[in-house]
């Protein structure tokens, strides 16, 4: 589980062809390994990935087929900025939204212009996947948590906001045409199949009746 919150930028070291699938070696000179351990889960541009081998200034994680055909990974090349988070902790600041790391689909930048010191950006997203993005809701871009300014048709407006551009590869890789990483908000996923299961009666059992009455509120202090 991540929160969006960018903790480096980091750079594509090495892509390294293993049984026909791709081992990515990472370099992050500034980012704490300490607590770092083979197995753990690493969001790459929002990709979650599993660390298969680390140093004091590195990561490698393997990637599947299936992971480079759904994400913009195919057009990763060695040298390209990528956006890095580590799992969240029990004890982690939830500053971003609920992230999964679990890419639903790419999207592709086609707007890019200054906006006082914000960058407005319009970023064009699979057309099965608007529906669930709302004006003011989360989205998360590249492993970014966003909030979107406006959502039309199958269209996300966002202004990035100067600190937001230099900490993360939005100021130093994205343009017009640039495909990104989309993870739509995971409650709107759910809550989707929360109401597709009660049209379709999945869910219609009878729901077993409470005991708790206002007395039993009462007598335990509930109300005055």
């Amino acid at each position: 589980m991540f929160t969006g919150i960018i903790e480096s930028v980091v750079y594509v070291k090495a892509m390294q062809p293993v049984g026909g699938d791709i081992r990515l070696v990472i370099e992050a000179n500034d980012l704490d390994f300490s607590d770092v351990k083979l197995g753990d889960s690493i969001a790459s541009n929002g990709i979650c990935l599993t660390v298969v081998e680390f140093g004091s200034n590195y990561y490698a994680v393997d990637v599947s087929r299936e992971t480079i055909a759904r994400t913009a990974l195919e057009d990763l090349k060695i040298g390209h900025i990528v956006n890095l988070e580590k799992a969240m902790l029990p004890t982690t600041r939830f500053g971003g939204h609920i992230v999964a790391g679990h890419v639903d689909g790419v999207g592709v930048v086609s707007k890019l212009q200054q906006d006082a010191r914000s960058i407005y950006i319009e970023i064009e997203i699979p057309e099965e996947l608007a529906h669930y993005t709302a004006t003011k809701g989360s989205i998360t871009v590249d492993g970014i948590s966003l909030t979107t300014n406006l959502v039309r048709d199958n269209i996300v407006s966002l202004n990035i906001i100067p600190h937001t551009a230099q900490v993360t590869n939005i100021a130093k890789h994205w343009l017009v045409g640039s495909k990104v990483n989309i993870e739509v908000d995971i409650v709107a996923r759910y809550l989707e199949r929360l109401l597709n299961k009660s049209q379709t009666g999945e869910m219609n059992a009878p729901s077993p009746q409470s005991t708790i009455t206002e007395a039993f509120l009462a007598d335990n202090g509930f109300m005055k």
